[in-house]
């Protein structure tokens, strides 16, 4: 989610980026510390409780699944834009990278098949903040050429720009933004390409209690939308599932000194720590957790899922796993090559595969006639069809009829798909 890959963005010749504002420096002290093996805590509930769940090297793609180069015989004007709408720089940009390079591909691929209709992609940044968001979203809004967004990607800066979409009548698909929340406002523009916290939480519960084998876990939460979201929902979950989890904290947005938070851990000796939160803070946990004899499982959402949190953990991460309502790009090959062409060289990454599905559905809204905003929000509307990543169908709340959550693991410093975990 983090900014390593940024040089990647607006290489692309039909692209205009329009910042939002300079990269922050990511300061994370001890970023190559390895687990640590004394210190205190520990405990032998802990020891070798990090199960042998399997790698899986293949994922089924449906056979129907919508190209974005369609038939190759779109007309439109040469005005056509798309946008996308997040963050490109800030201290979790690699998400938005991860994503607009999912866009960039599927607006290429459709170019090129397409001479006739030119489809032309506007980058926002938003720096993934809810302060930063309002204003960006306005001048996207103000711009009458855009007629869809892909975007935004967090739950908090779409919480604070709904009602500007709503008001310009734009429609925008969040291929990331999973607060259960943000369908309940009444917004008619507003579109989740993947499953929300109301599943991703007893999915992870569900994966605590089974696979990973935890009879005792700690839930650490961040401040943000997202992170408070997700861990109500995951606590409500493991009520139902015996585990204790009685051990609760929180944590700040940009906090650095986890010392608190890991003394109650080492202290309950759980066989898990299930962080809600984004991997700039998860990552110094779980080093620090490692540091002091932490031996369990560190479990990570979709915020955490990201090969910078394993840059950052160090050998920490090695007791990591994660749960994701994303599709994993790269175990699909003609994808995973061709989205090497808009990375510089860098393989998908958390919701690329979302991204490029989104991008898909509104590249099919103006192959199919639509010139305005209200035509391409009423082709989403009714949109029913098989992406890479799923099946698009949307409720008239603008969730998905059909979602899935999937599980992911650190393998050799790689983060590696393990299968579904919930539905």
């Amino acid at each position: 989610m983090f900014g390593s890959r940024l040089k990647s963005a607006g290489r692309r010749g039909r692209t205009v980026v329009v910042a939002g504002g300079v990269a922050l420096a990511l300061t994370l002290s001890g970023c190559a510390a390895g687990q640590g093996g004394g210190g205190q805590g520990g405990g032998g509930e802990q020891q070798g409780n990090h199960p042998d769940i399997p790698a899986v090297a293949t994922l089924p793609v449906p056979a129907n699944a919508a190209n974005p180069a369609g038939d190759g015989r779109a007309q439109c004007a040469p005005t056509t834009t798309l946008a996308y709408a997040g963050a490109l720089t800030g201290s979790n940009a690699q998400l938005g990278v991860n994503i607009v390079n999912g866009v960039q591909l599927a607006i290429d691929q459709h170019n090129k098949a397409n001479p006739g209709c030119q489809v032309q992609l506007k980058r926002f940044d938003t720096e993934g903040t809810p302060d930063k968001a309002p204003g960006i979203v306005t001048q996207v809004a103000s711009e009458q050429p855009i007629i869809g967004v892909i975007g935004l990607p967090f739950s908090g800066e779409s919480k604070a720009t709904g009602g500007i979409f709503e008001q310009a009548g734009l429609v925008h698909l969040t291929p990331s933004a999973t607060n259960p929340a943000l369908t309940k406002n009444g917004w008619t523009t507003f579109f989740r390409a993947l499953a929300n916290d109301n599943v991703q939480g007893p999915a992870a519960a569900k994966f605590m209690a089974g696979k990973l084998g935890a009879k005792k876990v700690c839930v650490i939460q961040d401040d943000s939308d997202y992170g408070v979201g997700l861990a109500a929902a995951t606590n409500q979950a493991l009520q139902t599932t015996g585990i204790d989890a009685s051990c609760q904290d929180k944590v700040t947005t940009g906090q650095k000194d986890f010392s608190a938070v890991v003394s109650k851990v080492v202290s309950a000796q759980p066989q898990a720590v299930f962080y809600s939160g984004y991997y700039a803070e998860g990552a110094p946990l779980d080093q620090q957790l490692s540091n002091r004899g932490f031996t369990g499982v560190f479990l990570g959402p979709d915020g955490v899922k990201d090969d910078q949190f394993v840059q950052l953990a160090g050998d920490a991460s090695n007791n990591a796993f994660f749960t994701c309502p994303c599709t994993p790009g790269e175990l699909i090959p003609e994808f995973a090559d061709a989205y090497k062409t808009v990375s510089n060289g860098a393989a998908p990454g958390t919701y690329s595969l979302e991204g490029y599905d989104s991008a898909t559905i509104l590249l099919k809204a103006i192959d199919s006639g639509a010139t305005d905003r209200a035509a391409v929000k009423n082709f989403v509307k009714g949109y029913d069809g098989a992406g890479l990543s799923k099946q698009f169908k949307w409720d008239s709340t603008g969730e998905l009829a059909t979602t899935a959550v999937y599980g992911y693991k650190v393998e050799n410093g790689k983060i590696v798909y393990v299968g579904e975990i919930g539905n």
